[in-house]
């Protein structure tokens, strides 16, 4: 067998890479793992997934089987996600069978439940808000009436864009708060609102062998709890960037993260950074870097978890900013008013190549590079709204 830093492959001439899962972030995984010679097998519940188009090989099948994923991972020689929806306890038996998972089976238990993540980052002296695991109506209540309202109610588990997360405003709102997650159902927990002046985030990368990178600190902004727009650097002041990278790899540090990893933070009036979560994978806010950096956060990704070299994660221009392209509702995946926007020709189109719209949806992205900050970001989200899903 070949071998690279540990890494053993199976085929003698080119390395076969597992992702779990079959969305946008692994059909852009997978483009850009073929620019660097890998075959990429995926594994999803649907055949029409994004990712299905752009692979070697697509298996239709339940992820989270370990009896469907066990023979699957039989033909790759690394495995790696596109979400963190995989039970931890799954991705243990495959690395029990053998297999190597990367990020690791003991990294997705503490991240995947949101709780246990904020307790490992809480460990290690991270800021984060305040948070307590609630186990019932008046646990709510209780916190409320500690902390001040509005509170948010969260999902330990398979929350994303907005689902799984409410605000509650007061005590009395609590119980219907409570119904609406499900918590006599679901694992639940409580933060205190942070009033924040900006979001911001950054993508870090780490390898097996010790190597690290990060890109710029971004600003991102949110509608209903679903991220619009990245705009990359973000528009603060080098103090506070030089705070977000320090505080963005030590939490990942903290979770023994290994590839590429998002850490989403808020930044207070009085200048102080709370890390509002993780996530253990490629990141919408790092979709910019496909054409604004030299090496995007998806092809680092495939290169960090095979340890190799990392590339450059500077910015080729000033600045960027990254649209997200949210469907309006039930209807056809194919966008009116794309040729429209396809006119302008420093546009970046990123069209997903989902099968049908749903109010809210991701289904592709726009991404402008330039000189001025202002500039770019009301050209990129005036092009946005020319291309509409589901009308």
């Amino acid at each position: 067998m070949k071998e690279t830093r540990g890494i053993q492959f199976k085929n003698q001439h080119r390395p076969v890479i597992g992702i779990v899962g079959g969305g946008q972030l692994a059909r852009m995984q997978a483009m850009a793992a073929a620019r660097l010679g890998c075959i990429i097998h995926t594994i999803e519940k649907t055949d029409d997934c994004p990712a299905a188009s752009v692979v070697q090989k697509h298996q239709v099948g339940d992820w989270n089987d370990p009896q469907v994923l066990l023979p699957w991972a039989e033909s790759c020689d690394l495995i790696t996600l596109e979400n963190e929806f995989v039970e931890a306890s799954t991705l243990l038996k495959l690395e029990e069978a053998g297999h190597q998972i990367l990020p690791t089976a003991s990294t997705m238990a503490v991240v995947q439940d949101k709780w246990h993540q904020k307790e490992r980052l809480k460990e290690q002296g991270l800021e984060v808000p305040n948070f307590k695991k609630v186990d019932e109506v008046q646990d709510l209540v209780e916190f409320g009436q500690e902390h001040g309202w509005p509170v948010v109610l969260k999902k330990r588990k398979q929350g994303y864009d907005g689902k799984g997360n409410t605000t509650v405003h007061c005590a009395e709102a609590s119980a219907e708060a409570w119904e609406h997650l499900g918590g006599a159902q679901n694992p639940l927990f409580v933060e205190a609102f942070c009033p924040f002046i900006k979001e911001l985030a950054i993508m870090v990368i780490r390898t097996p062998s010790g190597l690290q990178a990060t890109y710029p600190v971004v600003e991102t902004e949110q509608k209903d709890h679903i991220c619009h727009t990245v705009c990359a650097p973000a528009q603060v002041e080098t103090p506070v960037k030089d705070r977000a990278q320090a505080l963005g790899i030590r939490a990942v540090e903290a979770v023994h993260g290994i590839g590429c990893f998002g850490v989403e933070m808020f930044l207070t009036a009085k200048g102080d950074l709370l890390i509002n979560e993780l996530a253990p994978r490629v990141h919408n806010s790092g979709h910019y870097t496909i054409e604004a950096c030299p090496c995007s956060q998806f092809e680092n990704h495939i290169r960090a978890i095979l340890d190799w070299p990392l590339g450059s994660t500077d910015l080729v221009r000033p600045t960027a900013t990254m649209v997200n392209l949210l469907g309006k509702s039930e209807g056809p995946a194919m966008p009116s008013g794309m040729l429209e926007c396809l006119q302008d020709p420093e546009t970046h189109l990123h069209i997903y190549g989902k099968t049908h719209s749903k109010k809210g949806r991701k289904m592709g992205h726009l991404t402008l590079l330039g000189e001025d900050p202002e500039d770019i970001k009301v050209r990129a989200i005036g092009l946005a709204q020319s291309v509409q899903f589901g009308l």
